[in-house]
C-alpha cells in the first residue's frame, strides 16, 4: 500500500500549546487513525523500535492511518514537561483533532508500551468521543506505582535512572532551543552513565541535579504516599468512566507486570460499559522491560518465547480491525487471555486472570530456628507446624542484599536485560545470614503455579519501621535457584497505602507481602524456594529503620533485628495459586 508522511504538523491545544506530530497516511482515503504519544522523540522510538511496539508501517500497510506525537514540553513540541499532569487534556485534544482530518473516519485507537502505554491510560480516564480501543503494554494504571511499588517501596534504581535519562534528554532539547545549560547536559549524562554513586547516596533525595533541573522529579519524591498527588493524575482513579476495550500486553519479569494484571482485572469488573467490560484482553510473556526475546543467562525459554514469534503485531491488528472496522470475526479466535506457562515453555489460552480453576494453596513456614542461607534448616511445607518457631537476621541499610537480576531495568538495552534482569540464579545471595530460605521437598510431579501470590509473615522488628521481603524461585536439580517473582512491604504501610503506621517495637505483627503474579510448573527434581530478607537493593530504595522521612531525612541509618515466627499461633505461609488439570 502507498502512503504519505507528513513530518512535524504542529497540533494545538486546548490552551494554544501546539505538539510536533508525524502523520503515516494510507493514500486509500479515510482510515481509522491509531495514536501513540511519547517523551522520548517520535522519530528515535519510530527508528529502532522494540518488538513489543509494533512499527507504525505494519499499521500504514494494514490501512490505518499512524499518528506519533511528542508530549508536551518534550523534543518537537512546544510547552513544560510536566511528569503526568497534561497527557489526558492533550490527549484529549489530539484525539479530537484527529477526528476532524479528513483522512480520519473517525475512529481512533492507541498503543504504545511503557509511558506510551500511560499516556493511553489517561486519554482513555477522559472517555473522549471517538477512542474506541487501546492496547497498553507494560504500563501501569495506577501512577502511584511508576514510583512506588504496592507495598509502598520506591522502585529505586529504575525511578533514578529514568529521571536522570528523561533529565538528560530535556537537557539537551533546551540546548538546541538556545535555552539550555550545556554543564548540566554533560553532568546529566555522567550520571546516566554511572548512576552507582547517585543510588549510594543517603538520602535517596539528596540528587542536586536532578532537584535543580526537573520540578516533577522533586514532586513525585515529596508524596511516597499515595495522596491526592497521585489520585489527581491517576487513571485508576477514573476507571469506573473508561468505555474502551483494551489489549493489555506485559511480561512476568517486567516491573510492571503487577499493575499489567490489576488494570485487566479492574477493567473486566469496572469499566464503564458492558462492551468495555467484555472486550479486555491479556497477553503476557517471559519478558521484560526491554528484553522481549525469552533468552536469559541463566535461562532460555525457547524459540517461541520471543515476542516476533508470538505474533504481537498480528494481535494487535486483530484488536483494531475488531474496534475500530467493526470486524467482529478478526479476533474471535483469540482468547481473553493468553500467557506463556514457564517450566513447560509453551503458551496456553485462559478464558480469565486469575485462572477461574485457581486453588490457593498454603506453604508453611517451619524451621528449628537456623533458616538462615539456603544450607539452613527452612521448610515450606503443606502440614501446618506442630509448635511454636522463630527465626532472627539483622538488617543493616549499609550493607543491603544486592538485587540480581528479577524486573529490573539494567543498562546495556535488550542485551544488558538478557544478562542482568529477569530469571537469574539467586543462589549468590543465599550465603547471606540476613536472608532466610524455606524450600519444599524435591517434586515427583509437576505442580503449576499460576496466578497472583502472597505471603502472610508474623514478625517483629527492634525498629519503628522496617522492609520484608520476599522472592519465589524455581530450584534446578543443579542447584540453581532462579527468580520467579518477588515483592516488598515497607512495614508503615501494612494496613493502608494511604495511612502509614509504624511499628511498636518487638511487638508481633502480622503483615501480607504481594509477591504480583508468575505462571510456572515447577518440574520433577524441582523445589519451590522462598527468600525472606529486608533488602533488595537497588531495585528497592533501602529502608533506614528510623521510622522517620526515608528520602529526605538525614537520620542516621540503623541496624534493625527482624524476626519472623511460625507456628500454630503464628501461622506465617506462602500462598501459591495452583493449577491442577488432568
Amino acid at each position: 500500500m502507498t502512503y504519505t508522511v507528513d513530518k512535524n504538523v504542529m497540533v494545538p491545544m486546548r490552551d494554544g500549546v501546539t505538539l510536533a506530530t508525524d502523520l503515516y497516511l494510507p493514500d486509500s482515503g479515510p482510515a481509522p487513525a491509531l495514536l501513540v504519544r511519547l517523551p522520548y522523540g517520535k522519530d528515535m522510538l519510530v527508528t529502532f523500535g522494540q518488538p513489543l511496539l509494533p512499527s507504525p508501517l505494519a499499521f500504514v500497510e494494514a490501512g490505518y492511518a499512524v499518528v506519533w506525537q511528542d508530549c508536551r514540553g518534550t523534543w518537537g513540541s512546544d510547552g513544560t514537561f510536566r511528569l503526568q499532569v497534561d497527557d489526558a487534556a492533550d490527549g484529549v485534544d489530539t484525539v479530537q483533532w484527529i477526528r476532524q482530518q479528513p483522512w480520519c473516519d473517525g475512529k481512533v485507537g492507541s498503543y504504545g508500551a511503557s509511558y506510551l502505554g500511560m499516556t493511553q491510560w489517561s486519554t482513555a480516564s477522559q472517555h473522549p468521543d471517538g477512542l474506541n480501543a487501546i492496547a497498553p503494554t507494560t504500563a501501569p494504571i495506577d501512577f502511584h506505582h511508576t514510583r512506588y511499588s504496592r507495598g509502598g517501596a520506591m522502585f529505586w534504581h529504575t525511578t533514578l535512572t529514568w529521571s536522570a535519562s528523561m533529565t538528560q534528554l530535556l537537557a539537551l532539547r533546551s540546548l538546541q532551543r538556545g535555552a539550555g545549560d550545556s554543564a548540566a547536559l554533560i553532568q546529566a549524562a555522567d550520571l546516566v552513565a554511572d548512576p552507582q554513586p547517585h543510588l549510594l547516596k543517603l538520602p535517596v533525595g539528596d540528587q542536586p541535579l536532578l532537584n535543580e533541573l526537573s520540578p516533577w522529579w522533586r514532586e513525585s519524591l515529596a508524596h511516597p504516599v499515595q495522596d491526592t498527588y497521585w489520585a489527581e493524575v491517576s487513571p485508576s482513579e477514573r476507571i469506573t468512566d473508561i468505555t474502551t476495550p483494551a489489549l493489555h500486553v506485559g511480561g512476568w519479569f517486567d516491573f510492571f507486570v503487577p499493575e499489567t494484571t490489576k488494570a485487566f482485572i479492574r477493567m473486566r469488573a469496572e469499566a464503564a460499559s458492558p462492551a468495555a467490560r467484555q472486550n479486555q484482553r491479556l497477553i503476557i510473556g517471559p519478558w521484560d522491560h526491554r528484553n522481549q526475546e525469552g533468552f536469559y543467562r541463566d535461562r532460555a525459554f525457547g524459540l517461541r518465547a520471543n515476542a516476533l514469534a508470538a505474533d504481537i503485531t498480528g494481535a494487535h491488528l486483530r484488536f483494531f480491525n475488531h474496534h475500530l472496522r467493526g470486524d467482529t470475526a478478526a479476533d474471535a479466535g483469540d482468547a481473553p487471555v493468553r500467557i506463556f506457562v514457564m517450566g513447560i515453555d509453551r503458551w496456553r489460552d485462559e478464558p480469565d486472570w486469575p485462572l477461574p480453576d485457581t486453588r490457593y494453596v498454603d506453604y508453611f513456614l517451619k524451621s528449628s530456628g537456623h533458616a538462615n542461607t539456603s544450607s539452613g534448616d527452612g521448610v515450606l511445607s503443606l502440614d501446618a507446624p506442630a509448635s511454636e518457631g522463630v527465626d532472627t537476621y539483622r538488617y543493616n541499610p549499609v550493607d543491603p542484599v544486592p538485587s540480581i537480576g528479577g524486573r529490573s531495568l539494567p543498562p546495556g538495552g535488550v542485551a544488558g536485560a538478557a544478562l542482568n534482569a529477569g530469571p537469574l540464579d539467586q543462589s549468590s545471595v543465599e550465603i547471606r545470614e540476613d536472608v532466610l530460605c524455606f524450600t519444599t521437598h524435591v517434586f515427583g510431579e509437576p505442580l503449576e503455579v499460576t496466578g497472583e501470590v502472597s505471603l502472610v509473615l508474623h514478625v517483629s522488628s527492634s525498629a519503628r519501621d522496617t522492609d520484608f521481603t520476599a522472592k519465589l524461585l524455581d530450584v534446578f536439580p543443579d542447584g540453581r535457584a532462579l527468580y520467579l517473582t518477588d515483592g516488598i512491604l515497607r512495614a508503615r504501610y501494612r494496613a493502608s497505602l494511604t495511612a502509614p503506621d509504624l511499628l511498636e517495637p518487638d511487638q508481633s505483627h502480622e503483615l501480607t507481602v504481594d509477591l504480583g503474579p508468575t505462571a510456572n510448573v515447577f518440574l520433577p527434581g524441582h523445589r519451590i524456594r522462598l527468600e525472606i530478607s529486608s533488602s533488595n537493593f537497588p531495585h528497592y530504595d533501602r529502608n533506614t529503620n528510623t521510622g522517620g522521612d526515608i528520602t529526605h531525612g538525614s537520620d542516621e541509618p540503623r541496624i534493625a533485628v527482624n524476626r519472623i515466627f511460625h507456628g500454630p499461633q503464628h501461622p506465617s505461609r506462602l500462598i501459591l495459586p495452583v493449577i491442577q488439570r488432568s
